[in-house]
């Protein structure tokens, strides 16, 4: 793996939330949220463990009233009874202090708080309802993530900051005194945090946004200004490719700088879709950096006028669906399994060469070529294959070469 993430990183404080490290030295952490109604116990244990089954290492559920925070400890335990142990963060808005406080069982089975100071309270209630909050934290020894989000930023704040931006001499436009707004909401929000009590390594900030260079204009100022641990992620990435393509672009640009110490994907689900895509994507975005590895990867050719013939395309889908069918059962087995390169090649154009360059690769036949398969394993030429079930075939070579490399017999 590249080197980025441990000697370009920022330095951030660490937080350890229940045996999850974020920040420090640790590895950028994948992190995802439900969508289904936290007071249906049943639908969101099905959904907690799904995405923590597809790698999420940290799951927020929606804690919003009474029935929310009184289903949150029999999810804990129902996961628990799974063998799930990732951990719970609550999500919490305008009645945080309330739920937490009236529900001291929901307090001790999250692992983490999320709290946004632009709707924790309002006027005099505001600093008394975030003390409340922050003070339970400490309470219970958990961690908070302090999320800023410009659709619900302190309106006061920016207010006030927009009058002093109107006196000044200079003037700057009203995009670059939100960014400041947003920026000083988490900043003045973490310090009072410490000042009631709760530790530096703690607390985590957060502050979202939906167009890619505003997120990456407002983690630069807030990266620069403190040394607490960074969650990135647009507010509302969007839906399909665009979704995809908004998210990739921004957290890119920034982990590339240095920047971020966990990380969300916050697609838009089709109606009825997999809610898993989005750690799916996050896992892909760090693993095409560089930063970290979660599964072997494919390289296959997009195809062209010299590869008429789909059998490239079913091959690539086939060993994708493959490798994913199979990490559980690998993980268990092997280590550093995950560093693992494999390409699915068209012609014999790129194919060959390209199949030397991964640790597996199959060069099918192109337009017009002979109907064999050259494969390559470790730089050269091992076997050619022919017939009608190359898939079977490589699959079979592929789970050899996993048990030989990283199983007992290959340590």
């Amino acid at each position: 793996m590249f080197d980025i993430g441990t000697s370009a990183r920022r330095r951030s404080v660490g937080v350890d939330i229940d045996g999850v490290k974020v920040g420090g030295n640790a590895p950028v952490v994948v992190q995802s949220m439900t969508n289904t109604d936290t007071a249906d116990i049943d639908a969101t244990v099905v959904q907690v463990a799904a995405l923590a089954r597809a790698g999420s290492e940290l799951v927020r559920v929606t804690v919003d009233r009474d029935d929310a925070a009184a289903a949150v400890p029999h999810i804990r335990e129902k996961l628990d009874a799974m063998s799930v142990t990732v951990p719970l963060v609550g999500d919490f808005h305008y009645i945080g202090h309330k739920l937490l406080t009236d529900h001291p069982a929901c307090a001790e089975a999250l692992q983490k708080y999320r709290i946004n100071p632009g709707n924790v309270g309002f006027r005099e209630k505001r600093d008394k309802q975030f003390a409340t909050m922050i003070e339970l934290a400490a309470k219970y020894d958990r961690p908070v993530r302090i999320g800023v989000n410009w659709g619900s930023l302190d309106q006061e704040l920016l207010t006030r900051l927009m009058d002093e931006n109107a006196r000044s001499d200079a003037p700057l436009d009203a995009r670059a005194v939100t960014h400041e707004a947003i920026v000083q909401s988490a900043l003045i929000s973490a310090e009072r945090a410490e000042e009631l009590g709760l530790a530096r390594d703690h607390i985590i900030l957060s502050a979202k946004v939906s167009n890619v260079q505003d997120l990456v204009t407002v983690y630069r100022m807030l990266g620069s200004r403190c040394d607490h641990a960074l969650h990135l992620g647009l507010t509302e990435a969007g839906m399909g490719s665009k979704g995809i393509v908004a998210s990739t672009a921004a957290l890119s640009i920034l982990m590339q700088e240095g920047i971020g110490d966990t990380i969300r994907v916050s697609l838009t689900p089709e109606p009825g879709g997999d809610r898993t895509q989005e750690v799916v994507v996050a896992q892909e975005i760090l693993q095409s950096m560089g930063l970290r590895s979660f599964m072997p990867m494919v390289t296959a050719c997009p195809g062209c006028g010299r590869t008429t013939s789909t059998t490239f395309q079913e091959l690539a889908k086939d060993i994708q669906s493959h490798i994913r069918m199979r990490l559980p059962a690998w993980r268990e087995r092997y280590d550093g399994f995950e560093d693992l390169q494999l390409a699915v090649m068209g012609c014999i154009v790129n194919g060959p060469g390209e199949s030397k360059h991964s640790d597996i690769g199959i060069s099918l036949p192109g337009t017009g070529e002979q109907p064999a398969a050259p494969v390559f394993i470790d730089g050269k030429k091992a076997m050619t294959l022919r017939g009608q079930n190359l898939a079977e075939q490589f699959k079979d070579i592929v789970e050899d070469y996993i048990e030989k490399r990283y199983g007992e017999a290959g340590s």
